[in-house]
């Protein structure tokens, strides 16, 4: 009744190439993820002029890239300090997501020192 087909299909699946496709682990992709929040959080602790928990997590950073430094934050978006130490609060608590996520120790315990001081600078702030 029907009649079978007789030539290669236009078609093709992904398994069928020969072209390997590069893929990351999922370690790799948590890394790259901390990384990007503590750079984040690097350049809103620069903008408030912390220098030495600035390096701290630069040094994580680097850490996470494989020992490439982090560029420093050279902008500044006029954003008062409580409202920075709120954006630095935030961006600690992904880091620490993320860092408990991979088991990161180092990354943990500097995320939750960080969202422990931005925490307190905002109640002191919110005091005044």
């Amino acid at each position: 009744m029907y009649e079978p087909i007789r030539t290669k299909s236009v078609h093709s699946t992904m398994a069928a190439d020969d072209a390997p496709i590069p893929h990351r682990s999922r370690e790799d992709e948590l890394d790259i993820q901390l990384a990007g929040h503590l750079s984040a959080l690097l350049a809103v602790t620069d903008e408030l002029g912390l220098t030495e928990a600035g390096d701290a997590i630069a040094r994580q950073v680097a850490r996470l890239r494989g020992g490439l430094p982090p560029v420093r934050h050279a902008g500044l978006s006029r954003a008062d300090s409580d409202t920075l130490h709120t954006r630095a609060h935030a961006l600690a608590g992904r880091a620490l997501l993320v860092a408990a996520s991979r088991a990161d120790t180092a990354a943990a315990i500097l995320a939750a020192e960080r969202m422990d001081a931005h925490a307190a600078a905002r109640a002191l702030t919110a005091a005044s």
